[in-house]
């Protein structure tokens, strides 16, 4: 399923002026991103404010991609919250759109539970998808996050067979080493280049939807044992990577994809637009 899907976009989600998603402003940003090196989409994660995102936007949101997009991408739809009830819920009826390949589900958030209760979340997750599931662990948002030997326990569940990781390259490098057939895609784009060479299956990404080009160059050079140039496109692209986060993601990404055109600026609260002060220090790290 995942084999030579290197490079995934966890697209954002426009709004219009009238705080409702922006389908028309949608349709030209897939395109593009497909025509400059994704291979896919995480529809309505993190990146897409999910938080803010009712269940019935979810589902007409994933819809619209999966039309849209076809065959063209593999399609990841995130099912996940702090309640299992109704994550389950979520990924029975999103694992049943056609065109997607499978469910996210992240770490369950502010409940702190422990690694069996987190084990048992995610199993209850799988056994009512009808697509494979992909484990989210991203502790720096969800306070708890699951260790390499909960991930392996996982890995062995028939329905289970991603994650997305974004602890630490040594978290990607045990969780290769411990599982079969099971893709580990790192969630941080600085970690491209480390996460590839320890085995990981490629970044699921937010400074594709700026940078696309540059990181499929990235991969390219990976896969032809070009590490000499992989080096230099990785230094090229971290400073601009990080400078992505370094105000409520998505703002910054929005904020110069309203300057392309693609979409406006507008973010759901509790994100706001950035000021005119942050966007002049974001063009600053960039242009550095």
């Amino acid at each position: 399923m995942y084999e030579g899907i290197n490079l995934i976009t966890a697209i954002i989600t426009p709004f219009t002026v009238n705080d409702e998603i922006d389908y028309e402003s949608l349709e030209k940003l897939i395109e593009h991103l497909l025509n400059h090196g994704s291979q896919g989409f995480v529809i309505a994660g993190t990146t897409g404010e999910s938080p803010t995102l009712s269940f019935e936007e979810k589902v007409e949101l994933t819809k619209f991609i999966a039309k849209q997009v076809g065959n063209r991408a593999l399609l990841i739809a995130n099912a996940g919250s702090n309640n299992t009830k109704q994550s389950v819920e979520a990924a029975k009826a999103l694992s049943k759109i056609e065109h997607i390949n499978g469910i996210l589900a992240v770490t369950p958030y502010y409940n702190k539970p422990s690694q069996a209760g987190m084990i048992a979340h995610f199993k209850a997750i799988a056994d009512a998808s009808e697509k494979p599931v992909m484990l989210y662990n991203i502790p720096g948002r969800t306070v708890v996050g699951l260790t390499v030997d909960s991930v392996i326990e996982l890995a062995q569940h028939p329905n289970i067979n991603a994650i997305k990781e974004t602890t630490s390259t040594e978290f990607v490098e045990a969780e290769v080493e411990g599982t079969t057939g099971f893709a580990v895609y790192t969630g941080e784009d600085a970690m491209t280049l480390s996460a590839y060479t320890v085995g990981g299956a490629g970044t699921i990404s937010v400074a594709s939807h700026l940078y696309g080009d540059e990181m499929s160059e990235l991969f390219t050079a990976m896969n032809a044992d070009n590490w000499r140039e992989a080096a230099r496109l990785q230094r090229y692209l971290t400073p601009r990577m990080n400078a992505l986060f370094a105000y409520p993601s998505p703002t910054p990404v929005k904020t110069k994809l309203a300057e392309k055109g693609f979409v406006r600026e507008a973010v759901r609260l509790p994100l706001i637009p950035l000021s005119d002060a942050e966007k002049l220090h974001l063009n600053e790290l960039l242009e550095k």
